[in-house]
């Protein structure tokens, strides 16, 4: 196990209680439930972060797909335009 410090955290009475409850349902001291709760809450933190970036990746990539699209319509259309004129001179 990596070395360990020690710290010193200010809690209100009525966070303090709801840990030693939680610490003394799960069987573990204030230090193993704290230190858990705190790996719990960094890796929370880093999938919500992750998951703001891949939806900014997402929007950021709707804008360009949106352009590719429209692009893609516009050679469509023309390529339908051709079409129909060519079928319409062999009649």
């Amino acid at each position: 196990m990596a070395q360990q410090k020690k710290i010193l955290i200010s809690l209100s009475d009525s966070l303090l209680n709801e840990v030693d409850l939680l610490a003394h349902s799960q069987n573990v001291n204030r230090s193993e439930f704290i230190r858990e709760a705190m790996k719990l809450y960094i890796k929370e933190r880093k999938k919500m972060e992750r998951c703001a970036q891949m939806e900014k990746g997402y929007k950021e990539m709707s804008n360009i797909n949106l352009e590719i699209a429209e692009q893609c319509f516009c050679a469509d259309d023309q390529q339908q335009t051709d079409y129909e004129e060519k079928l319409s001179e062999c009649e």
